[in-house]
């Protein structure tokens, strides 16, 4: 009975070693190195959610279902967008390339795209 204890308890402290280890937060090097984002400047936001630099959210840029999040009204999140290009659903694409994604309703944008 002690073994199956054991395990278990080993099972979860692995568990949570995983989460610990996957987590942003575990970034020991984060909180020294804390820098004021403007949040009315798109571009200082995506940087600073994004700290390696290599991705950027675009918005307006995804086929239907084919969104990463932020999906809008009536939607849950990752894949569901309900229609090409939504202006509120966004996908990371490479930094810096969003602004140059054409689409038949315009470019991405850095921000969400009013209907």
């Amino acid at each position: 009975m002690n073994s199956i204890h054991f395990k278990g308890g080993l099972t979860l402290a692995i568990a949570a070693g995983i989460a610990a280890a996957c987590s942003p937060s575990g970034d020991s090097g984060a909180s020294q190195n804390a820098t004021t984002v403007d949040s009315s400047d798109p571009q200082q936001v995506a940087a600073a959610e994004n700290p390696k630099g290599d991705k950027e959210k675009c918005y307006g840029v995804a086929k239907a279902g084919k969104n990463d999040c932020a999906a809008g009204p009536g939607t849950s999140c990752a894949g569901t967008s309900t229609a090409d290009y939504q202006g509120n659903a966004w996908t990371y694409v490479d930094a810096g390339t969003c602004l140059t994604i054409e689409t038949p309703n315009g470019t991405g944008s850095l921000e969400p795209i009013e209907a």
